[in-house]
């Protein structure tokens, strides 16, 4: 009896093609991924192509998370269909040039102006442009792809382009003084806080100009949920310029002011010694540990978007403020993974149009 169910041909002198670089992929990122052998049984190839496929086509991925204030990077090693793709053709044409396989040409003219114009990461520009549905006619790649892509040199973006992925941390120990407690500390602060569920909880902080001398700087408040970014120039770091500023935003905010802020949750800076004053009966305030920034990691995040655009060292004096309003913009209109690729400005738009307030 001659026994055919389990008999094995292999496919000679074809090349792997795009849809069998797809079965791979899925099959080494099921739970239970297939071995190579397995997988080139399954494709009727010689262990040895799949062996050479996989190795090709594995691509470094990088999960960013941040943590008590910290960004922390894990990665992994995962094979991409894409990548795969990719090392055929660039091994087939010897070129640096964008391959033929790649039938997004608007897209990446996109991607490259959203990235180099526009300072946002590749995770941002896949996400948007699906949410979006802007390219209904082409096939969108995964971030990753797009990682490899600039990797590969297929784009004009460069690595030396994306903020976080060539950030080096330049910090420098300090020794600490002790700090007074300005007033109630955040642990005092109402749950909901914590979890970003209520519209009108605010984080605030400075960013400075120059290290030494008398210098302007930025007053920055963000609201949890939305992660929107108010940023105001003032005469300097001290506690008189910030209440002026506080002063102006519930003039202009009036009867609304103490829905918008809820609570403002702050460091220990002598900037905000008379928050809790000024604030009495309309705001509640919180204060963070002394020497704890984590506690205000939003806060935190935003600043370093700032210093994109501000680097430490510039003397906020020079700064304009049309360049401030831009940067505010910006920010406020950079869609978020968080948010569900939405930006600040359309959640806050939400948020007020569920409290009759979009068009007051």
């Amino acid at each position: 009896m001659t026994q055919t169910e389990n008999t094995t041909f292999l496919r000679k002198g074809k090349h792997l093609d795009y849809e069998e670089r797809n079965k791979i992929e899925a099959w080494k990122q099921i739970d239970r991924p297939l071995s190579n052998r397995a997988i080139a049984k399954l494709l009727g190839r010689a262990p040895q192509t799949i062996h050479s496929e996989v190795k090709d086509g594995t691509v470094r991925q990088i999960r960013r998370q941040v943590q008590n204030g910290k960004t922390y990077e894990y990665e992994s090693f995962v094979y991409s269909a894409d990548a795969g793709q990719a090392a055929y053709e660039n091994a087939r044409t010897n070129s640096r040039k964008q391959p033929k396989w790649v039938s997004s040409p608007k897209f990446m003219a996109y991607a490259d102006h959203q990235m180099k114009t526009e300072k946002q990461a590749p995770d941002v520009v896949v996400g948007r442009a699906k949410k979006l549905g802007l390219f209904p006619n082409e096939t969108i790649p995964c971030t990753t792809t797009l990682y490899t892509y600039i990797d590969l040199g297929w784009l004009e973006t460069k690595n030396i382009d994306l903020h976080l992925k060539v950030r080096r941390n330049t910090k420098r120990s300090q020794s600490r003084k002790n700090k007074k407690i300005l007033g109630d500390l955040i642990e005092n602060r109402p749950d909901i806080v914590d979890t970003r569920e209520r519209f009108g909880d605010w984080e605030i902080d400075t960013v400075n100009g120059l290290r030494v001398g008398k210098d302007q700087a930025l007053l920055t408040l963000i609201e949890r949920k939305t992660r929107y970014e108010i940023i105001i120039k003032i005469d300097g770091k001290a506690a008189n310029p910030v209440d002026r500023a506080l002063t102006t935003l519930k003039e202009a905010a009036g009867n609304d002011f103490e829905v918008l802020f809820k609570t403002i949750t702050s460091d220990n800076g002598a900037e905000f010694a008379g928050l809790t004053t000024l604030l009495k009966d309309i705001t509640e305030v919180y204060f963070t540990h002394p020497y704890s920034s984590w506690e205000r990691g939003t806060n935190e995040n935003h600043n370093g978007m700032i210093r994109r655009f501000i680097p430490k060292g510039t003397r906020m004096e020079d700064v304009a403020l049309t360049t401030i309003r831009r940067v505010q913009d910006w920010m406020n209109n950079l869609p978020r993974r968080i948010l569900g690729y939405a930006t600040p400005r359309e959640c806050l738009l939400n948020e007020l149009s569920e409290l009759s307030l979009a068009a007051r």
